[in-house]
């Protein structure tokens, strides 16, 4: 009866973690405002040559980090079905 009970708190922490860890991703209106922030002590005011390099590279690598997720993401589904 124990062993039952530890398996199904551990199942459950396991799938509560991988919420907790989806969630981290999807917070795009945050990182806009990070990037502006950023990029206004970085580069200087908005409009400015250096602000909008800055805000390009930003752009770019965020870009990069999304398409690696999505190819991680579909890794791991077609692991999960068999593929």
């Amino acid at each position: 009866m124990t062993s039952t009970r530890h398996a199904a708190i551990v199942l459950a922490a396991l799938s509560l973690g991988g919420c907790a860890n989806l969630e981290r991703h999807n917070s795009n209106a945050l990182s806009q405002s990070d990037d502006d922030g950023y990029c206004q002590a970085q580069g200087g005011p908005q409009g400015s040559a250096a602000y909008t390099a800055c805000r390009k590279n930003r752009d770019v690598a965020a870009t990069r980090s999304d398409r690696i997720e999505r190819t991680h993401r579909d890794l791991a589904e077609r692991m999960l079905n068999g593929q």
